[in-house]
């Protein structure tokens, strides 16, 4: 089938579940059997560190360019508050429409930010710009295009600096583990190739489902950003993209609750990030589906499709030779030179994976000179990473003892 038709198919079945879902819940979720919500559904990143019985601090941290991003730290585990040697200090990015909720989003024996804390690290989770807990700017107001001009450029050249540098000097350590998921790898493949005075600071890049090519992936996502840019506009402006909102509550609490529509709406992230329902807390998924989406901008989603298009992993093309000019001082936008990267990288990905598809991991492995293990797990989709239910079997016994060996060996 011609992928464009295949594209416009999966849409249309999505819009058509989405629909079916929403008028289905709404009129018959009054007799059916509703979940009890879980609080954190109504909760802010504070709030829920709170309430699993966390030590929880938050900060905004300024960028060079003026964004105010709210960063969060979990410096200890609930048993070890009283530990006398350093902790190796971890830093979470989050993907693309999401934010750092996703990493606390299970009950603690099922979320990588509180199993890291328990393992003794002092875990610290940013925002990227856009999202939820990061819609501040020194200047302009959520409300202006100016505001929304980024895209993982942006990201990669002042979010990531701002955070890195904030947590060293709080922390006092010359070095931290980085770990990114989807579009949290790619802000770091674009900061380490262009800035290796950051890359000097990190000890390891923990790499979870890479993505820095799309030309293999398939569901809505890959439809999404195949959307011609001026139609793209036409649909969602200038500005923003699925900001988390009333409607997240609204479906979540009216339809997703409903037991015997629980499951369809699973499938809408089933959809996108690939089929793997064993692994899915199905009672959990109003914290999901109300932390997530989380926003980003439609430059952003615009700059993921040039790179669908031109096969290249490059940064954001202006659209004219003389506004690249200006920004880059060449009239095509400059690649990101892989290859560059000198951060011993730790990669894990998914063999279900719809967005960071099996080829394109196959392609990316070459180009790493750094790669010291990578990992495939045939089950995991997308999502498994950050919400999977045996996250701390796949994830953190692996970080914890590639935090330990790299710590052993670069001493």
């Amino acid at each position: 089938m011609d992928p464009v038709i295949k594209g416009r198919c999966e849409i249309q079945w999505l819009l058509a579940d989405a629909c079916w879902i929403l008028l289905l819940g709404t009129a018959f979720g009054s007799t059916n059997i509703t979940r009890v919500q879980n609080p954190e559904a109504d909760m802010n990143i504070s709030q829920i560190i709170s309430y699993w019985g966390y030590p929880g601090e938050e900060y905004d941290v300024v960028t060079e360019d003026g964004f105010i991003l709210g960063v969060y730290r979990i410096p200890h585990g609930k048993g070890n508050s009283n530990r006398k040697a350093q902790r190796p200090v971890v830093y979470l990015q989050h993907g693309m429409f999401m934010s750092a909720s996703i990493w606390i989003a299970n009950p603690p024996e099922s979320s990588l930010a509180f199993a890291l804390a328990d393992a003794g690290c002092d875990v610290w989770m940013g925002n990227s710009r856009g999202t939820v807990w990061s819609r501040k700017h020194t200047h302009y107001s959520p409300e202006s295009p100016e505001f929304w001009a980024f895209s993982f450029d942006e990201m990669a050249k002042y979010d990531l600096p701002a955070i890195l540098n904030f947590i060293m000097k709080k922390t006092r350590r010359e070095q931290l583990y980085y770990v990114g998921h989807s579009q949290g790898t790619t802000i770091a493949f674009a900061a380490f190739s262009t800035n290796p005075r950051l890359a000097r600071r990190i000890n390891t890049f923990f790499a979870l489902a890479p993505v820095v090519s799309v030309q293999y992936s398939k569901g809505p996502l890959k439809t999404l950003i195949s959307i011609p840019t001026p139609i793209l506009k036409v649909i969602f402006g200038r500005k923003e993209m699925f900001p988390k909102s009333f409607w997240n509550h609204f479906f979540v609490s009216q339809v997703c609750n409903q037991k015997g529509f629980d499951h369809l709406c699973a499938d809408f992230l089933f959809r996108v990030s690939g089929y793997d329902r064993e692994n899915l807390n199905m009672s959990r998924l109003d914290v999901y589906l109300s932390q997530n989406p989380a926003g980003t901008s439609v430059q952003n989603v615009v700059h993921w499709r040039q790179i669908l298009y031109s096969a290249k992993f490059q940064a954001y093309d202006w659209g004219n030779p003389d506004e690249n000019m200006e920004h880059y001082n060449q009239v095509t936008p400059p690649l990101y030179d892989l290859e560059a990267v000198k951060v011993p990288i730790v990669m894990w990905s998914g063999g279900q994976d719809r967005f960071a598809a099996p080829k394109e991991v196959e392609k990316l492995i070459p180009r790493l000179s750094k790669l010291i293990y990578h990992r495939n797990i045939p089950y995991y989709n997308h999502i498994d990473f950050v919400l999977g239910i045996d996250v701390p079997t796949c994830g953190q016994r692996n970080l914890s003892i590639g935090v330990e060996l790299m710590s052993v060996t670069r001493k």
